[in-house]
């Protein structure tokens, strides 16, 4: 049915189809299409297919629509290649399937008693041709138990995963190399994507993140102009792709060869928090845990260095760690940086942590894939924000944090498959 090993995407099919049969609706999956670039002309975005809809089919060719029906079960409906493509793209290929221009006959000839809508937004004549209203109670019920359902990966996911963990592997290592005072982090961007390509990745999972000096402190900082000086220290939160399975990974370089006195005492910090958060990933941790022991580690580095003050349990009920440590550990990482995240069923929405939202609220189980990313950061919209130095003002020594702002900040990540046996650091020989 698509890009993947067959054996693969039928095991797929037959751990979702209970899940669909039990509603006795009939459920539409939508690959999605390309975006056009405003004022473009004919120019679009890049195109991804969204990730329930490529998970079931292996797939990544737009247009498509996979149909459950509690009568036919699985019918795939595809975008035929038309002659402008082979003409603009060359050599392309359609998966096997029906051509999606017989959807609407096909569903006004069958019985629905409900309809549920995942993945993509229907194309309008097709969107009109429906029989019955979405049932959007439904949908997001659906789309909630397929995200379950795909948190456990595959042995093929897993291969994909190492495959882009060397990719990026390569990226890290040539910017270690070329990284000195003097060059751009728009050059060093380029030295690493250009090496995880070389290693075989499709392109980056995500935009890459390089941050020098207080640009460090910039949690998503987009690499420009900016000249690493002779004291900074590097911030890279790069990772290769393919086949939609994105490696998620930071490392912290120095401009030298050495980290400044105050760099390396929060490095240190941070990286000590990481491995906590590291062992914490085994079967039936629940991830606000895991968040959890890593901030305890970071408030008592911080109070070790005089930044807060008290005990590390206070630091964290009164959530005062988020000042310093303002987002949650890590998320689920693989078909797309942000992979099938979200909290158990049944569970309620907007839980926080130690002053955060946590991107995941489950227990871990066997073969998922998680981001552990802790990181501490002297960012001046919240350490100069009068209402939160009023309120933490007897446990943060504000006149001690001052000094230390030129670090900007540290954040140490690693991807970790959870396994029977505890945790496996796939990132783990990309150097620290």
């Amino acid at each position: 049915m698509g890009n993947l090993d067959s054996a693969t995407l039928v095991a797929r099919l037959e751990r979702t189809t209970p899940i669909f049969r039990a509603t006795g609706a009939t459920v539409i999956i939508g690959a999605g299409s390309p975006i056009p670039v405003p004022g473009g002309q004919d120019r679009v975005h890049p195109y991804a297919p969204h990730p329930a809809y490529y998970w079931l089919t292996g797939t990544r060719r737009s247009g498509g629509i996979l149909v459950f029906h509690p009568d036919d079960e699985w019918i795939h409906f595809v975008c035929p290649v038309t002659n402008a493509e082979r003409l603009w793209e060359g050599d392309v290929v359609a998966p096997t399937g029906i051509d999606v221009t017989d959807l609407v006959e096909w569903i006004q000839s069958r019985t629905h008693t409900r309809i549920a809508l995942l993945g993509c937004e229907l194309p309008s004549l097709i969107h009109a041709s429906l029989p019955a209203p979405i049932d959007g109670e439904l949908s997001a019920a659906l789309a909630d138990q397929l995200d379950a359902t795909r948190r456990r990966k595959d042995d093929t996911e897993i291969a994909l995963m190492r495959r882009a963990v060397a990719a990026t592997h390569a990226g890290h290592a040539a910017a270690q190399e070329f990284i000195r005072p003097g060059v751009t982090e728009r050059a060093i961007q380029i030295v690493v994507e250009s090496a995880m390509c070389q290693q075989g990745a499709d392109g980056t999972g995500y935009g890459t993140t390089v941050g020098a000096g207080t640009n460090a402190a910039v949690l998503h900082s987009k690499p420009g102009s900016r000249v690493v000086g002779d004291d900074d220290l590097v911030l890279i939160d790069a990772g290769g792709i393919i086949g939609g399975y994105t490696a998620d990974v930071t490392r912290i370089y120095a401009a030298h060869e050495h980290l400044t006195k105050r760099q390396q005492s929060i490095y240190d910090i941070v990286l000590a928090a990481e491995e906590e958060g590291i062992r914490a990933c085994k079967v039936g941790a629940e991830w606000h845990d895991v968040h959890r022991a890593a901030a305890h580690v970071l408030a008592q580095g911080l109070i070790g260095l005089g930044l807060l003050r008290g005990t590390a349990d206070a630091a964290l009920e009164t959530e005062a760690i988020a000042l310093f440590f303002p987002h949650g550990i890590g998320h689920m990482v693989g078909l797309g940086v942000r992979d099938a995240g979200g909290r158990a069923l049944g569970r309620e929405a907007g839980r926080r942590s130690c002053g955060v939202a946590v991107r995941c609220d489950f227990a871990l189980e066997e073969n998922f894939i998680m981001s552990v990313e802790p990181g501490l950061y002297f960012v001046p919209a919240i350490l100069d924000d009068s209402e939160r130095r009023h309120r933490h003002r007897d446990i943060v020594n504000w006149d001690a944090v001052t000094p230390w702002r030129e670090v900007g900040g540290v954040r140490i990540e690693d991807n970790v498959l959870v396994t029977a046996n505890g945790p496996d650091n796939l990132t783990a020989a990309i150097p620290k």
